[in-house]
């Protein structure tokens, strides 16, 4: 039978969102082409209709979940009394730690992101930019130089407590991570831009 353009567009984009996630909790080189295709309740034999490789799909599928979260900090950041307190508090949060197929990609997949081509690594290039304009939007600042430098400051140490926090077999030891990094998030941001 027949797909329609619609329908075979709706699967492409179903795949797509089933790939970010399943990429994120498994890792690029730990899921098959058959379980991707089977998350996404298709056949094997529709992917190539679809995409031109696995690493095309990988390469779509790691930019929607880059703009995902940036997408997630943004809603966060507007409905929070404090815009960068609630990214800061999401991220660096136990719920987060958790969320290994819907959190941050840069957690879940940077290591596994640094050894893939180029055409893989630019989708996590242009969601860390993104982060760092979201961060450098919410951070109180007069200087778009030093803002800049915080927001990688933050980001890094963000990312890092994240990924520590997930390796760590002691609970008690990733929440600490987790509450080190908050603290000293909460002293970075309160620090006024241009003082040491």
């Amino acid at each position: 039978m027949r797909v329609s353009r619609a329908q075979a567009e709706a699967n492409r984009e179903t795949v797509i969102n089933v790939a970010s996630r399943l990429f994120r909790e498994h890792g690029f080189d730990g899921i098959g082409l058959k379980d991707l295709m089977q998350g996404a309740g298709l056949t094997q034999g529709g992917f190539y209709k679809q995409f031109d490789s696995k690493e095309d799909l990988a390469a779509l599928a790691s930019r929607r979940a880059m703009e995902s979260t940036t997408r997630r900090w943004s809603s966060v950041a507007a409905s929070s009394p404090d815009p960068l307190q609630g990214v800061i508090d999401l991220y660096l949060s136990a719920g987060h730690r958790g969320e290994t197929a819907d959190g941050c990609p840069l957690v879940a997949l940077g290591s596994d992101a640094a050894r893939q081509s180029e055409d893989i690594r630019e989708p996590f290039q242009d969601g860390i930019k993104a982060h760092l304009e979201v961060l450098e939007e919410l951070l109180p600042t007069a200087e778009h130089e030093e803002a800049s430098s915080k927001a990688m400051s933050l980001l890094a140490l963000m990312v890092g407590a994240v990924t520590l926090s997930r390796i760590v077999t002691d609970k008690n030891l990733a929440d600490r991570f987790l509450e080190a990094a908050t603290a000293q998030a909460k002293r970075l941001t309160a620090a006024r831009i241009g003082e040491p």
